[in-house]
Order: structure tokens, then sequence, then C-alpha cells
């Protein structure tokens, strides 16, 4: 039995994280941190919980969590995990950081895009990206993991098989329309979230310069072995969950829709949780909710030319914590789908 704790663990991705390991039959959770809300009850802040886990929230302190467990998930802000998880390595214990303090592996990168220096860069360089569709030998073999962003995930997934493939008219735009519930905002009171701001409208936002642009220019590079420049736009839509990614792009010869799609399942077949749909039918983020899975659908305008990729994952699962539990299963030797296997919520 996998003793694990997650720090950081009163944001909705806390709360997945939460839900998903109590499930879990390999793990048994023995410490949660939220600076927040310590000395309350896991159930008290979550009442989906409350008859689930009996953990109280404790704020962090390394040294002292660092007794309780094995297996650290930290789902900390972006810029505060960096300190807690280069402890927790140094203490020797095996690491799935949800931010994104570790994907990019040039420090130089994460202060262009996070505003800050990186305060730990000797250990970029051991820090592994953790989609297992790319990585999944070096994450079997890792102490730390960067768990991806969410909008990454659903672009890399959907460009992954063509970019692999060789493909892409890499001198061609790449253009991504990203639409995500208002859960990947974050817990924390904002305006721009509040329930008569946001039900009934569709914002664009991060124009240009989203921080999830460089990891997903990072690993297309990697596969496409070349540069890959992508225009990305994300917009915030009123529904609580959930990811559906457009990507629109040239290949460098015609290729007829349904060729494409034999193409993806035959890359994605051993894959436990891609799915790719039937011709003529769209991906739908209502319709994998609470699931680890991702769909995808594939279409090629014949008037245009130009092919369409659909992707959608629910953003809270495939990505952030689903995603963190598949790392931990393939880091620590457990069948990769163990404590994933649930169907999506409908409606």
């Amino acid at each position: 039995m996998i003793k694990a704790a997650v720090v950081g663990g009163s944001g909705y991705t806390g709360a997945e994280l939460l839900r998903l390991l109590f499930q879990h039959p390999q793990v048994r959770l023995t410490a949660v941190t939220s600076e927040q809300s310590a000395g309350r009850g896991v159930g008290q802040v979550f009442p989906s919980l409350q008859h689930q886990l009996s953990l109280v929230y404790e704020a962090l302190d390394v040294a002292a969590i660092s007794q309780k467990a094995d297996f650290f998930f930290v789902a900390l802000p972006s810029g505060s995990a960096m300190d807690p998880v280069a402890q927790l390595v140094e203490k020797g214990k095996k690491v799935v950081d949800l931010s994104a303090d570790y994907r990019l592996r040039e420090a130089q990168q994460y202060q262009t895009w996070y505003h800050q220096p990186h305060k730990h860069p000797s250990l970029l360089p051991r820090a592994v990206y953790g989609l297992p569709e790319i990585h999944r030998e070096q994450i079997k073999k890792a102490q730390l993991v960067a768990n991806p962003g969410c909008y990454p995930v659903t672009v890399i997934l959907a460009l992954l098989p063509i970019l692999k493939n060789g493909l892409v008219d890499l001198n061609r735009p790449i253009m991504i329309d990203s639409k995500s519930g208002i859960s990947g905002a974050g817990r924390s009171p904002a305006l721009n979230y509040h329930f008569p701001e946001v039900q009934e409208g569709l914002v664009a936002y991060g124009l240009g310069g989203h921080r999830h642009i460089p990891e997903m220019e990072q690993e297309l590079s990697g596969i496409a072995n070349g540069t890959v420049k992508l225009t990305f736009t994300p917009h915030l839509v009123p529904m609580n969950r959930g990811i559906l990614s457009t990507v629109y792009l040239s290949l460098h010869s015609s290729v007829e829709t349904q060729a494409l799609i034999d193409l993806y399942r035959d890359f994605y077949k051993a894959e436990p949780f891609v799915r790719v749909l039937d011709k003529g039918i769209s991906p739908n983020p209502h319709h994998i909710r609470g699931s680890n899975l991702c769909q995808m659908g594939v279409a090629v305008d014949p008037r245009t030319g130009v092919t369409v990729l659909l992707s959608a994952i629910d953003n809270l699962v495939k990505g952030a914590a689903g995603q963190a539990v598949q790392n931990m299963n393939l880091m620590m030797g457990l069948e990769e789908t163990l404590g994933l296997e649930s169907a999506g919520i409908f409606p």
C-alpha cells in the first residue's frame, strides 16, 4: 500500500486528487495540506468527501509531512511549488508536481513566461514531462514528474500522430481554439468568475501570451524534430469543467478524413485513455466528465484542404488529477489504469 500525501489540497484539483486517491485500491492517504484551511477537516471544506475522508488539513511543514508519506502530489500554484518540490526530492521522495514549475526544460523560458527566476534550475533536467502517451518509459524511472497543463494535454494528443508521421506542413500556421470550463481558473474568488459575469457569456483571454504555449511548443517541437510555433487562443465558457480544443492546420498533401481517422486509431490503439471517434462525430467534454478519457475527432475540409482536429477532456481529471494518478501508477510500477477506470458521468 502506497502512503500518499497531497500538498495543496483545498482547490478544485486538490479535491479531485483526494476523490481519486480515496478510491484507489493501492493508496492510503496519510496527509493533506492547506494554509487557508489548516485545522479544518476535509469534509468541512468539501462536503462531497465528508463520509470518505477523516483527514484534517495541516499547514505545510516539509520536514514533518515527509515523515508521513512515500509519494507526494504537489498541487500548489506555480511559483509556490518550487521549494517544496525541491525539498521533497532532496529527501528521496517521489513527486508529481501539478504546477508549471518543472514543466519547462530551460530556466530562461520559465522566467520569460512566469516572470520570476527559477530557484532550482539544476532540478529541471531531472523532471520528466508527465504525458505517458509520449514519455511513458521515462515516467516509469522518474523521481520527479511535471504534470502537464490542461490545455496542453488536449493539444499535444491531438497533434501527436500526424507530427510523428511527418504529415504537417510546419511552414503554414497551426491555429488552436480552446474552450474551458470555469473550474480551470481555480477556486479563489474573483470578479471575472462571478456567476453573473460568466453565465451566458463567452470570453477569450491570454491572447498571444498564455502560459501554456511554451510547454506545448517544447513538447511538439521534440515530437516533430523541428521548430513548432502555435497561435493559441483559449476561451472561458460557462460550464463547470471540461475542455474542447480545435486545431486547424495544413498537411503536406491531401488526405481523406477516413484515412486520418484510421491513422489515429492505429496510433492510439494501445493507449487506455484515448478514444478516436467515428467520422462526423465531434468530441464533447460533457460526455467524459469525471473520467480520465480524452475523446478525439478528425476531419478534413474538402473545400479548403484544412485539417481539423478536435480533442476533449475533463480539465480536472485527464487535465490534472487523473493524469497525476496515472503518472503515479507508472512511477510505482502499478497497472497504469488502476483507480482510473470510471466512465464519464452523464448527464
